[in-house]
C-alpha cells in the first residue's frame, strides 16, 4: 500500500476539519519571505529552506519517538548514523 492508498488518520472525523498540508504552510511562508525582500534578490534559498525545515523536523520526530534515536531514524527513513550526524549538525545530540 503506498501513501496515496492509505486510509486517513484516526483523528480525522466529522468533528475535526482536515489538517492543512505541510506544503501549503511552506508555500505561505515562502510567499511571506519573498514579500519581505522588497525587490532584493533571494540567495541560497534552497539550503535556507532545508535547514529551516530539517531542524524542527528532527526535534518533532525525536519527541514523537520518546527520544529513541533508532525509532526516530526509522520514522525518518534514515540510517541511525545519518540521524546522529544531523543531530550533531543542529546541536541536538
Amino acid at each position: 500500500m503506498n501513501i496515496t492508498e492509505q486510509p486517513p488518520p484516526a483523528f480525522l472525523n466529522d468533528n475535526n476539519p482536515a489538517p492543512v498540508l505541510l506544503s501549503v504552510h511552506v508555500k505561505q511562508a515562502l510567499e511571506l519571505y519573498f514579500s519581505q525582500l522588497k525587490g532584493h534578490d533571494a540567495a541560497d534559498l534552497y539550503n535556507m529552506v532545508l535547514s529551516e525545515v530539517e531542524k524542527p523536523l528532527l526535534e518533532a520526530v525525536l519527541v514523537y519517538c520518546g527520544h529513541n534515536q533508532s525509532k526516530a531514524a526509522k520514522a525518518l527513513g534514515l540510517s541511525r548514523s545519518t540521524l546522529r550526524k544531523k543531530l550533531d549538525h543542529y546541536g541536538l545530540s
